[in-house]
């Protein structure tokens, strides 16, 4: 039938308002967050600098009090993601370069979110992990006995961290967008070995005889789809160490998982995610060239030397506080609309597992170490494990990294299972020192209980990754007169306490210490996120391999025997050192031998059967959609912390000179090529005055036309080192000293290097400086 045309008028015009009406509704629903779409879920992700004091402030990991920070090797982040259902529940998750993470940082954060989300994001869907690199500041943990080889609590330490996490989440919120997720496994076979391998044995043979390998070989990979943008991001959870930088580094560093994190953020974005095999690129794990971010405008030799010659080192001047964020690399090459890729490489169940895969070997006759204590003539000092670039510490790191970014990008880039579902959570807090906790064995059962916290002699030998001191041993299950004089000298344990125990000879009884405060936690976060036929098992300490596979079996178990549990191959990961730390897991038999891992296994021979009896009760009120009860909360020890690190009290430089002038050149009139090292340093300030968060102290700079220089390497790219010293430990003057190993395939042309810092006056005000190097060759 057609329309008279004032009839056909009508009805165009009535259509136009419905266009209008519909356009209106559409932005107000977005302006409001509320998006409508056919993805089962919202997905955003968001990434924060948490890099911290790099100068002066103890390294968290080794306990060694002779290492403290001196510089960056790369920056460290906070990653986060959320996913929520569009009409339903929600969950966060992120993974902070970091040695673990923090009881009193939680608390901090979910007190921000409240503050600005309301009951949006809390404790129980919020889950916050540690990659555990042993090379990142310490003093943020609120016990006592992880904050005295920082000299206390360093509140810088502690705010950097929590306001990246909370900037991390922020960026994620504001991210979130209709999209879906992808789940993709596979082996990676040469990241990791078992550093304890004679207690592994002590498992039952039948056991053992289930697993090819003594460690886990799987990484296990989500990657995130935004549906109009695309790949966004990717989280992925494989167990080793973050030990291959040694316990003397003093630079900080994500060490090998934040290593091949930033490998995979910057794959991604030079290739503008085109399917590429990640080994085609350069040599020295450096995806990202200084060629895709400029033309290269040069490659006549002398004519680079000529132009070089033109430009001598400046003085240093003054500059503005945001002057480094401006010039940052990463800042400079991203895009307005689109949400940066991020990517993180979070930590599983590694306590038993290594990064130094080459073995441990004696120091002084080059022979490998005692089985059994890994010792050296009776002497765990001289017992040193050795990475894959071994002797040199940064090579093993970048090895180690780029096996797991390479791994990673073959999972990304493979057609991969799509996570369908609903989004949960549980969480719970439990009190660990006296749990009553159910033990079956062959139809019968006994109930046993876990004990206060206490560390073993073993503690104090150290590991094959870092060695303790004097005469302590792992393996030792009676201890030293001497010692336990020492140590009653603080605390004796009771009887009770020894029996609880046992086979472990206590060291330090830390769970019964409580002055000036706890030194030990007692209770702690146990949590269960489940994004469809995913499930993250978020532990707050070290799993052992064994251990870490009990307990996945365990869960596993729980979830498929309920008929409403709709996925029959479900993932189940493990988060180590989430939420809290509490040390290490390992399992009874493990424990027996008292190695290390056993000794520092804080709640008695039962702790592993307590998490599996916790974490099944969680499980199982979450098939059944049931609540569990919240449990008792953990002390806030923030007002009482107590902190003992020297402030700057003023920077200086000699006569007639300025912050930032250079005081040791580049070498004039010289070219450099790939694999060559190159150095300038210039008089500075201590780096405790300014963080730089989201910024750099240090640059090297490329020459595009005439005198237009644009960022090339920050101190945020594996291969620039910004190293900061002072000629003793009171005085007022310091050295910026910035070495760039120059990488394969970097753009013939002409560089120099940057600096940036702020000094303290007398009076405590604080002045930004910058000043450049002299220019050379790169052909």
């Amino acid at each position: 039938m057609e329309f008279p045309s004032f009839n056909r008028f009508n009805v165009w015009r009535a259509c136009a308002n419905m266009r209008v009406w519909t356009l209106f509704l559409l932005l107000l629903l977005l302006e409001t967050g509320v998006v409508c779409s056919s993805s089962d879920y919202l997905v955003g992700l968001g990434s924060y600098d948490i890099t911290g004091p790099a100068s002066d402030v103890n390294m968290m990991g080794y306990a060694n009090t002779g290492q403290t920070a001196s510089g960056i090797h790369f920056r460290l982040r906070a990653r986060a993601f959320i996913v929520a259902e569009p009409k339903g529940k929600r969950v966060v998750f992120v993974n902070l370069d970091a040695c673990m993470a923090s009881q009193i940082v939680k608390i901090k954060v979910i007190e921000r979110l409240k503050a600005r989300y309301g009951d949006l994001y809390t404790e129980n869907n919020v889950a916050i992990s540690g990659i555990h690199t042993h090379a990142g500041p310490g003093g943020y943990l609120q016990y006592v006995v992880y904050i005295i080889t920082s000299f206390g609590f360093v509140h810088q330490s502690f705010d950097v961290v929590v306001d990246g996490i909370e900037k991390s989440i922020i960026q994620a919120h504001d991210n979130l967008r209709p999209g879906s997720i992808f789940v993709n496994k596979g082996e990676l076979l040469d990241a990791g070995v078992n550093r304890s391998p004679s207690a592994y044995l002590n498992n039952p043979a039948a056991e053992r005889r289930m697993y090819k390998y003594n460690v886990d070989k799987e990484m296990t990979l989500l990657k995130f789809v935004d549906d109009e943008w695309g790949p966004v991001g990717s989280f992925n959870w494989f167990p080793t160490h973050g030990t291959s930088m040694s316990r003397t580094n003093s630079l900080i560093s994500g060490d090998n998982k934040g290593v091949a994190a930033r490998f995979m953020e910057d794959w991604f974005d030079q290739k503008g995610y085109e399917k590429t095999d990640s080994a085609k690129f350069e040599d020295g794990g450096l995806p990202r060239k200084i060629s895709n971010i400029i033309p290269s405008l040069h490659n006549k030799k002398h004519e680079l030397l000529e132009i070089a010659t033109s430009f001598q080192s400046s003085p240093g001047r003054s500059a503005t506080k945001t002057l480094s964020v401006s010039k940052r690399v990463r800042g400079a090459q991203r895009k307005v609309d689109k949400p940066r890729f991020v990517s993180a490489f979070c930590q599983s169940n590694c306590g038993d597992v290594s990064p130094n895969v080459l073995g441990a070997f004696c120091t002084d006759t080059g022979l490998p170490c005692d089985f059994n204590h890994s010792t050296c003539g009776g002497k765990n000092e001289l017992c040193y494990s050795r990475g894959p670039g071994y002797p040199d510490e940064f090579e093993s790191t970048r090895i180690i990294g780029e096996r797991q970014f390479r791994k990673a990008v073959d999972l990304f880039n493979v057609e991969d299972e799509e996570i369908e579902g609903e989004v949960d959570f549980r969480h719970a807090y439990v009190d660990f020192s006296q749990l009553e906790v159910t033990i079956s064995d062959q139809g019968d059962s006994e109930v046993v209980k876990t004990c206060p916290a206490a560390m073993g002699f073993a503690f104090a030998a150290g590991t094959t990754d870092g060695p303790g001191a004097f005469d302590f041993t792992q393996g030792d299950d009676k201890g030293n007169p001497f010692w336990k004089l020492v140590r009653d000298l603080l605390k004796t344990p009771t009887k009770e306490q020894i029996e609880c125990h046992r086979p472990k000879p206590i060291l330090l009884d830390t769970g019964e210490m409580k002055k000036p405060y706890d030194w030990a936690p007692s209770i702690l976060p146990i949590q269960i996120i489940r994004i469809g036929q995913l499930v993250i098992l978020c532990v707050p300490g070290e799993l052992t391999t064994m251990a870490g596979r009990r307990l996945r079996d365990a869960v596993k178990t729980v979830l498929t025997s309920e008929e409403d549990f709709e996925f029959d191959d479900i993932y189940i990961v493990i988060a180590g050192l989430s939420n809290t730390y509490s040390q290490y897991i390992t399992t009874y038999e493990e424990y027996q031998v008292q190695r290390y891992e056993g000794a520092s296994t804080l709640y008695g021979p039962h702790t592993l059967s307590a998490y599996i009896q916790e974490f099944k009760k969680l499980a199982m009120a979450l098939i059944n959609d049931q609540a569990v009860e919240a449990g008792p909360q953990p002390p806030d020890l923030l007002e009482k912390q107590i902190s003992l690190l020297p402030p700057v009290v003023v920077d200086g430089v000699p006569l007639g000179v300025n912050f930032g002038d250079v005081c040791a050149d580049v070498e004039q009139n010289s070219t450099f090529s790939s694999g060559d090292m190159v150095t300038a340093s210039f008089w500075t300030a201590c780096p405790r005055n300014d963080l730089m968060t989201e910024g750099t102290f240090a640059l090297v700079e490329f020459l595009q036309e005439k005198d237009a220089w644009i960022p090339a390497y920050d101190d945020d790219d594996f291969c620039l080192r910004y190293k900061w010293s002072r000629p003793y430990k009171l005085s007022s003057r310091s050295r910026a000293t910035l070495e760039w190993r120059i990488p394969q395939g970097v753009t013939p042309g002409v560089y120099r290097f940057r600096h940036f810092g702020a000094a303290k006056g007398l009076f405590g005000s604080i002045h930004h400086f910058t000043g450049s190097s002299s220019a050379f060759v790169v052909a």
